[in-house]
């Protein structure tokens, strides 16, 4: 199974970023955690973070050609603003789960709105760094049922 880990704007300052929110563990440090539960579980897993919407689009739709089996992604910010990302998620069809490291349904009203969340297969909110290995198991459950 094959798996991209996306991340949006501002995630590569983690460690920086708001600490009494995200947390003080860094960038490298989320994906070296993703990293070795993947290569516990056997999943090929591959990184991109941009701070660039179309950059994330490009990333998404190469993810097709790759075929990539799941995407888990952390669009941060483009998460309430961005119809170009949800579009290019729907136009590649490949199981996506989003995730947040903060709860943002407890946070400002504007972070209430999730386009993604319309085509994504589950959303994982306020678990840190560990949500994102729950979205990998997510996505291996769901590649399993498929088979």
């Amino acid at each position: 199974m094959k798996i991209l880990v996306l991340n949006g704007p501002n995630i590569n300052m983690l460690g920086i970023r708001e600490p009494h929110i995200y947390g003080s563990n860094t960038y490298q440090n989320l994906i070296d955690k993703i990293q070795d539960y993947c290569d516990k579980k056997g999943v090929d897993v591959s990184f991109f973070q941009s701070n660039h919407e179309g950059a994330l689009v490009d990333a998404i739709q190469q993810a097709y050609f790759d075929k990539i089996d799941g995407i888990v992604f952390n669009p941060a910010a483009y998460t309430h603003t961005s119809v170009a990302i949800l579009d290019a998620i729907k136009a590649v069809s490949i199981p996506t789960v989003e995730v947040h490291i903060s709860k943002v349904e407890e946070r400002d009203s504007f972070r209430q709105i999730s386009y993604i969340r319309e085509i994504a297969i589950k959303t994982i909110t306020g678990k840190g760094f560990d949500g994102y290995l729950e979205a990998v198991d997510a996505l291996i459950i769901n590649n399993e049922s498929k088979n």
